[in-house]
């Protein structure tokens, strides 16, 4: 096997959107990071059933919802 072509793997924290947090190993970061989900399993609408709405961090969904607001998707 050849040396040095493979990510450093290492052990992160991840916290989910209800600030619940678990450790998993990753090339994500360095040892030690963490990693803040803006969408996870417990508000994403595809695997709560549509419940919840998905919170617009960056402004994209805003961005979209004015480019296409006279189609009526609001």
């Amino acid at each position: 096997m050849k040396k040095d072509i493979h990510p450093d793997y290492h052990e992160i924290t991840v916290i989910m959107t209800d600030g619940t947090e678990y450790k998993t190993r990753s090339t994500y970061g360095k040892e030690g990071d963490s990693l803040r989900l803006d969408i996870d399993p417990t508000t994403h609408p595809a695997w709560t059933g549509g419940t919840h709405r998905l919170l617009d961090t960056g402004g994209q969904l805003a961005r979209f919802n004015k480019r296409f607001e006279q189609f009526g998707l609001k």
